[in-house]
């Protein structure tokens, strides 16, 4: 499993266009085909924030290279969370397939919402949604038909012979490649005691080699992934505070500072 990052060219009057004004019902569409709506829209850095519901909890992130142009949504497209392509066959990501990874298209597969498959699968094994789709993210870039050069397949980037032992027949169906990720994932994380750090790794180089070496493998792939993992994680979590704090009118009586939810890890370098 590994990530594998996509770039593509800009020019300076898309960029002009991404940093104008989103209104409410915009598509963003894709340099390959692949659009998704959303609410509004800012420019971070490199990449165009997109949110795809109202109250800003919730996002994706694309980088601002991959967009081709923003239009107005057509009214009745379904879900802004979730992105169709061209021909109107949906996709469940955000990001152009990224290099190194196969693609085949979407003929033949189910067209479930994502976001309602990642939000089951995470209410089943008791996970934060948020986490199960910063792991996506990392490990396949929202691309369904992800394969990687070691034999991963699918949205979680499941080996065979693990997704054979979780009981999944098709890698490639979104919905049981997000089950049996989220599954595994769960596992691992009650395997190391709810060490999310270690659970990472293991899902990435696998638990033979976590156990070898006590902790996160001194491999560069490994701990860029779950440094990946984690920032992105607190990162949502960072967006969801602000945003119910821009909606608090005031603070409750006797209220103090709780937690955000932020894993506070150096994951690329994170202690054993």
């Amino acid at each position: 499993m590994r990530m594998f990052r996509s770039s593509l060219g800009w020019i300076c009057a898309v960029l002009a266009l991404a940093a104008l004004p989103c209104f409410a019902g915009e598509v963003a569409v894709l340099k390959n085909g692949f659009s998704i709506r959303h609410e509004r829209r800012e420019v971070v850095g490199d990449v165009t924030r997109l949110y795809v519901n109202a109250d800003g909890s919730s996002f994706v992130d694309v980088p601002t290279a991959d967009v081709d142009h923003f239009e107005a949504a057509p009214e009745g497209t379904g879900s802004p969370s979730f992105a169709r392509n061209a021909k109107g066959a949906r996709a469940s990501g955000s990001r152009l397939p990224a290099s190194g990874f196969a693609s085949s298209g979407f003929v033949g597969l189910p067209n479930p919402d994502l976001t309602d498959l990642v939000n089951e699968a995470s209410g089943r094994y008791r996970l934060d949604p948020d986490l199960v789709n910063s792991v996506i993210k990392a490990e396949s870039g929202f691309n369904v038909r992800a394969v990687s050069p070691k034999g991963a397949q699918g949205l979680m980037q499941l080996m065979p012979g693990t997704a054979s032992q979780l009981g999944v027949q098709n890698p490639f169906d979104p919905q049981a490649n997000v089950e049996g990720g989220t599954k595994y994932l769960r596992e691992l994380l009650e395997k190391y005691n709810f060490d999310l750090v270690k659970a990472l790794a293991a899902y990435n180089a696998g638990p033979q080699k976590v156990e070898r070496f006590g902790g996160v493998p001194p491999y560069y792939e490994t701990r860029a992934y779950v440094a990946r993992v984690v920032k992105d994680f607190n990162k949502k979590k960072v967006a969801q505070k602000s945003s119910v704090a821009k909606r608090a009118t005031k603070p409750a009586p006797g209220a103090k500072d709780g937690s955000t939810g932020v894993i506070q890890a150096k994951a690329a370098g994170a202690s054993n």
